[in-house]
């Protein structure tokens, strides 16, 4: 049987993002602008909400390309304000563009985004893995000083727990449970 973080075992969805994805180290800009985008939808809802809808995102936000996304314009976004498969939440559809526009700049600064968001941890993943779920944080230092950078910069949806998430997520925090086969980064 395999051993995974309990929250993945909910469904077949949650177990491939787990196994395939989460707290994999990533330099991809295109795939690090995705998940942002997707942290910033979780706001307030359940990962598996927005994990169910992530092909939806894909389809409408032209395969999560910042520079097409960037580009939308009122219309668009009240296009995607009346699609069911993506969180319809006026806010966070309006922090699409901003973001979009924001992430390009970071990429024309520092030659990509992933340049700038690995410096943050002088490109070395942090290793936790807790021994349970207890020991793991909704924010720490670091997502503060980076949720406040980010915000700076002109992105929105960015609190210290999306941004938690989002390390957990893109590998730049390792916080798969020690128990977990996956949590090893050896291989992945």
């Amino acid at each position: 049987m395999t051993v995974r973080c309990a929250w993945a075992e909910s469904t077949d969805l949650m177990r491939d993002y787990h196994d395939l994805e989460w707290g994999v180290p990533r330099r991809d800009d295109g795939y690090l602008f995705e998940l942002l985008t997707l942290e910033g939808a979780q706001a307030g809802l359940s990962w598996s909400t927005v994990l169910n809808k992530r092909e939806r995102y894909r389809a409408v936000l032209d395969d999560f390309a910042p520079s097409a996304v960037a580009g939308y314009d009122e219309a668009k976004l009240a296009q995607l304000l009346l699609d069911p498969g993506i969180i319809r939440n006026r806010l966070k559809v309006q922090s699409l563009v901003t973001n979009a526009a924001a992430f390009l700049d970071l990429q024309a600064q520092r030659g990509s985004f992933a340049t700038y968001l690995w410096e943050w941890v002088d490109g070395v993943p942090i290793e936790n893995r807790p021994a349970s779920t207890a020991g793991l944080p909704a924010r720490t230092e670091l997502s503060d000083r980076l949720s406040k950078d980010l915000k700076k910069r002109g992105f929105r949806f960015v609190g210290s727990t999306i941004v938690y998430s989002y390390l957990q997520a893109v590998g730049l925090v390792n916080d798969h449970l020690s128990s977990c086969e996956f949590g090893s980064m050896a291989g992945r």
